[in-house]
């Protein structure tokens, strides 16, 4: 019923619009131009609105990039960060420059050709010399852009294995990153949905001797220094890595493993004290501050203190809870990640803790992961009460 009124609402507003320009028109002078030709007067007036416009427009466009300048991020903290930042803006300096010509020569046009009782229009068919520059230029701009992105992005994806990279994968569901690290023989062991039980809920092959020294963590630590190889995976849907102050990010399918890596240069400690990021650090706990003041005066708890950290965020609208989908890093010297690595417990030693299965139960188990994938498939349907 609300809707179907404001439809009538709606309706009346454009009678009565319709209504009052019907009255505008009958009540003008007799002498009134009312034919629709434009005049030199609409022509020279039309001519300077253009100018305005295009001078206003850039005047905001200067505006607006001096104002949110201060959202930009800091420096890259991977290797391939400098890299990634100057193919950017080289980018954006290219089509800033092809965009002020072409909008001012447009509207310098449109000022300077404007409609003139005394000149004629002249028929131009085409001019083959110009169509050939307007053409051949983009292609060498969008030419030497494409190539220098190919050769940043081999640069950054070709990870020497003589660099010994440290070998970590991160797994993702709706709606948390898990990451296991490779261990001390740097090799993951196998993994698959299909073995996600209990504990093991990246689905790690407990018969694979190379999964027994792996690491599983909900927190990601990295050295500095250090080159580090991602292995993705994911357990529902599409998912995307992004690693925003390592210039990196690369999506997560699931059914496949996608790769890339990075070298971080700089230790979260480092990066909280630069001069960026203390006095955006103090900028946003002035706006908590004066947010918490209201949320106290409701009768609700103040906001904490906000510290930087860096996070690894999802990319991909994953879900209803997507946003939430993020997870600590911590980037320290070599000497501090291996003592946080050396508190953690291997997966080995996670799964022998857990209680072991009666004979049977073992034995099924053992059954189930030795058979064919057809034959496991029918098992466990046969398990969930499916019909066969």
């Amino acid at each position: 019923m609300t809707v179907f009124l404001v439809i009538v609402v709606l309706a009346l507003l454009a009678v009565t619009g319709w209504q009052m320009s019907k009255i505008f028109q009958l009540s003008r002078s007799p002498d009134t131009d009312t034919s629709e030709i434009a005049t030199d007067k609409d022509n020279n007036s039309q001519g300077l609105f253009m100018m305005v416009f295009v001078i206003l427009f850039f005047i905001l466009m200067a505006y607006c990039f001096w104002y949110y300048s201060r959202f930009y991020l800091p420096g890259g903290a991977s290797e391939h960060g400098s890299q990634y930042d100057n193919l950017m803006f080289i980018s954006i300096a290219v089509i800033m420059i092809v965009q002020v010509l072409t909008q001012a020569l447009l509207f310098y046009f449109s000022y300077y050709y404007r409609g003139n009782k005394r000149k004629r229009a002249l028929f131009y068919a085409d001019n083959d010399k110009l169509e050939f520059i307007w053409t051949i230029i983009p292609v060498i701009v969008l030419s030497g852009l494409i190539l220098y992105g190919l050769f940043t992005w081999s640069s950054i994806m070709n990870i020497n294995e003589e660099d010994d990279p440290l070998i970590v994968e991160l797994y993702a569901k709706q709606f948390s990153w898990t990451a296991r690290y490779a261990g001390e023989d740097n090799t993951l062991g196998k993994a698959n949905v299909r073995f996600i039980e209990g504990v093991n809920t990246v689905g790690v092959d407990v018969n694979d001797n190379y999964a027994e020294d792996d690491i599983v963590a909900t927190e990601l630590h990295l050295p500095v220094g250090r080159p580090v190889v991602f292995k993705l995976r994911s357990q529902d849907v599409l998912h995307s890595a992004y690693f925003p102050h390592f210039r990196a990010q690369m999506n997560v399918v699931p059914g496949m493993i996608t790769q890339f890596g990075f070298t971080p240069t700089i230790t979260t400690e480092d990066m909280r004290s630069s001069e960026y990021m203390v006095d955006k650090v103090r900028t946003i706990n002035e706006i908590r501050k004066e947010n918490s003041q209201q949320l106290m005066a409701n009768g609700e708890a103040p906001l904490d203190s906000y510290e930087f950290d860096y996070y690894l965020l999802c990319n991909k609208i994953c879900g209803v809870a997507h946003y939430n989908m993020q997870m600590k890093i911590v980037v320290e010297s070599p000497e501090d990640y291996n003592a946080w690595l050396a508190e953690q417990q291997t997966f080995g030693a996670t799964m022998a803790e857990q209680e072991p299965p009666s004979g049977q139960e073992a034995e099924i188990k053992q059954e189930k992961r030795d058979a064919p994938e057809e034959v496991r498939e029918t098992m466990e349907a046969m398990e969930q009460g499916e019909e066969i």
